[in-house]
């Protein structure tokens, strides 16, 4: 523990016509750092009783760091699970096909993919999407810390999207490793290798598709439950490790399963220009460029695609 005291004096001139100074003296604080990072303040004698302490907020998720300087990247995370009042387990095991309660699911070789519906699944679903936007990263200093930034928002994200109380329609979709014998104690976290979100959305009055903006007369209502509705796929994302094994292309004929499901029809998706690799990959499924939104995409550098189903 370490303290560090910063007494404070009055000052007081020496006059021939003396005022007593009718200041109350001040106080001699001391502010001591804790091992948790808490911070603990305290007056010294004339104060006593008056004592208070303050400590700060807990980290959600919180990642084991290495002691080794010349290796910052996180390991796997450690989770506080007294965040949310959540029953959050670092090592609940991978659930079952019998144990597992999922509406949407597609199995394919030694992998399958479906929904996610344990809070675990959802933040292994945001690290690896933390992973796959800095992995090209190579120039920034410490890139674990903004790692871990940006899965903690992005888990945020994911659990309010999917949350009951959105008026939008979302459901994350993992993909993972079939559980069998050879991986039996493989845990929830662990196991989760490719992620998307599909979301159900509703176009604006007058719009024929996503973003297409049209200018509406002031008395038109924006919203209406009639206009038509459609799909929008997004995060599209797997590990490095598991790349090349279908694992995208098998995730994203689940999504368009179950977006007809909710009755839709037409799926979107955005991908960027120099992205030649997921281009093809949509190619195949059925995508097509939307040349109506292409132009104003151009300064956003993306494609907005549209399949049919």
């Amino acid at each position: 523990m370490t303290a560090v005291a910063a007494p404070l004096s009055g000052l007081r001139r020496s006059s021939p016509f003396h005022i007593p100074d009718r200041r109350k003296p001040c106080k001699t604080c001391v502010f001591a750092v804790m091992k948790d990072g808490s911070v603990a303040s305290s007056a010294t004698e004339g104060d006593e009783g008056n004592s208070s302490s303050f400590h700060t907020s807990p980290k959600f998720p919180q990642l084991e760091m290495s002691s080794n300087q010349s290796n910052l990247a996180p390991k796997i995370l450690k989770i506080d699970a007294s965040y949310d009042g959540s029953n959050f387990r670092f090592d609940r095991p991978q659930p079952s096909d019998e144990e597992g309660n999922w509406k949407h699911t597609r199995a394919f070789g030694r992998f399958i993919a479906r929904e996610a519906l344990l809070n675990e699944e959802l933040w292994a679903a945001a690290w690896l999407r933390a992973e796959c936007h800095w992995e090209n990263c190579s120039d920034v200093r410490y890139p674990g810390i903004y790692k871990r930034q940006f899965a903690n928002k992005e888990f945020d994200a994911i659990k309010k999207r999917c949350s009951a109380q959105q008026a939008e329609k979302c459901i994350c979709i993992v993909a993972q490793v079939k559980k069998d014998d050879k991986n039996s104690k493989r845990t929830a976290l662990s196991s989760i290798i490719g992620t998307l979100d599909l979301s159900i959305r509703q176009l604006l009055v007058g719009e024929t598709f996503p973003l297409e903006r049209i200018k509406q007369p002031a008395y038109c209502s924006i919203y209406q439950a009639d206009q038509p509705k459609y799909a929008y796929i997004s995060d599209l994302c797997v590990s490095k490790h598991y790349r090349r094994k279908g694992i995208a292309k098998n995730m994203l004929l689940l999504a368009n399963e179950a977006a007809t499901t909710y009755g839709i029809k037409q799926v979107f998706v955005q991908v960027h220009r120099d992205n030649t690799g997921a281009q093809k990959l949509y190619d195949q499924i059925g995508f097509q460029i939307v040349p109506e939104a292409d132009r104003r995409l151009v300064a956003e550098n993306r494609h907005l695609l549209s399949l049919q189903i």
